[in-house]
């Protein structure tokens, strides 16, 4: 495929952004003066990957000639790098490919990631406590920040619910895959037998909604104050500080007692909320995408077993895509990369393929 043309078409679009962005007032209106940044930022990584590709593809030509050529060590050395620039190419023309798909709007967005114990009692909150230690080891290394928003505690030191904020680059692009069904297999601590037992936690990662995206109209929100409960000390048992927040028209049902402030607690719930009906649309709308892409990514619902985390085989399977990595104390350490990395693959091939780019 010639990308050379949208490839100008991106330069020249780029160097529009370029005069709006040195504009005296183009940060008068915050949310249009982000949605313009992250615009020239998507741009110039593209045009830095079609930098890269470009000169990659020349060096692969220069050595397919040279291996023809009668200089026999040159011609050896040559095609020894050969493979490898033929991956290099291949891996940076589906970047520039997907790139040049039109994006998602969500896709920058920062996150709502809300963790729940499944089955298996106590043991299923110790690994929703495991799950939510991988996306915070996950989030440092990606420079992004991870902000508790509710906690339920369980008695053993887990988790029966626990919803967390990640703020940072690209972050619903890269955690949307974690929603679903987590299975983990072990033998647990109190297990007098050595028995392997099996648990879940179920995982929903949400962009975090907008104003525009979702309305929250007060006559259909039922809003009160109730006193705290669980975990926390003196001041959390005895004060009112805890609010729950009803969305009538669909039932959702949000409490947040995170903080000691009612007002903060408040705006916690109201993100959420938002983020839970934002979610709710965007699962109608993943209804309309082929059956192929639903198999391969899967439709991001809770009840969708995704991942297995096998701990007498050290290994972790994700099921959407067959990827296995025996490299289970890494994942659960927030090496999470790879396992992004295919599913993001796997669904740039499929996207390119409904677009007829591949």
């Amino acid at each position: 495929m010639d990308f050379e043309p949208l490839i100008e078409k991106k330069r020249s679009r780029l160097t529009e952004l370029e005069g709006i962005m040195s504009a005296e007032d183009f940060y008068s209106d915050p949310r249009r003066a982000a949605e313009f940044s992250q615009e020239y930022n998507h741009i110039k990584r593209l045009l830095t990957s079609w930098a890269e590709y470009d000169g990659s593809r020349r060096h692969l030509e220069e050595n397919r000639e040279l291996a023809k050529g009668d200089d026999e060590e040159m011609a050896a050395l040559a095609e020894e790098e050969i493979p490898e620039l033929e991956k290099r190419v291949e891996k940076l023309e589906l970047e520039i490919q997907y790139a040049l798909l039109p994006r998602d709007k969500t896709e920058d967005r920062d996150a709502i990631v809300e963790i729940r114990a499944g089955t298996g009692g106590d043991e299923a909150s110790l690994f929703a406590g495991d799950l939510l230690r991988m996306y915070q080891r996950f989030g440092e290394e990606k420079g992004w920040k991870v902000e508790p928003m509710e906690a339920s505690p369980s008695e053993v030191g887990g988790f029966k619910e626990v919803t967390v904020k990640v703020s940072g680059e690209e972050v619903f692009r890269q955690l949307k895959y974690e929603s679903g069904v987590h299975r983990v297999q072990r033998v647990p601590e109190t297990e007098t037998q050595g028995r392997i037992h099996t648990s879940t936690a179920t995982v929903a990662v949400m962009p975090e909604a907008e104003d525009v995206d979702v309305e929250l109209k007060p006559d259909e929100l039922n809003i009160q104050a109730t006193r705290s409960g669980g975990p926390g000390g003196q001041h959390v048992n005895t004060t009112d500080s805890c609010i729950q927040v009803t969305h009538i028209p669909t039932g959702i049902m949000v409490r947040c007692q995170d903080g000691r402030s009612q007002t903060k607690n408040k705006e916690k719930a109201l993100t959420i909320l938002r983020s839970k009906l934002l979610e709710a649309k965007q699962q109608e709308e993943a209804a309309k995408y082929s059956e192929q892409r639903r198999n391969l990514i899967g439709s991001g619902g809770r009840e969708e077993k995704i991942r297995t985390y096998n701990f007498p085989q050290n290994r972790v399977t994700d099921h959407r895509i067959g990827l296995t990595l025996y490299n289970l104390e890494g994942v659960l350490d927030g090496q999470v990369a790879e396992l992004v990395e295919g599913l993001q693959t796997s669904e740039m091939a499929e996207r390119l393929q409904e677009a007829g780019l591949s």
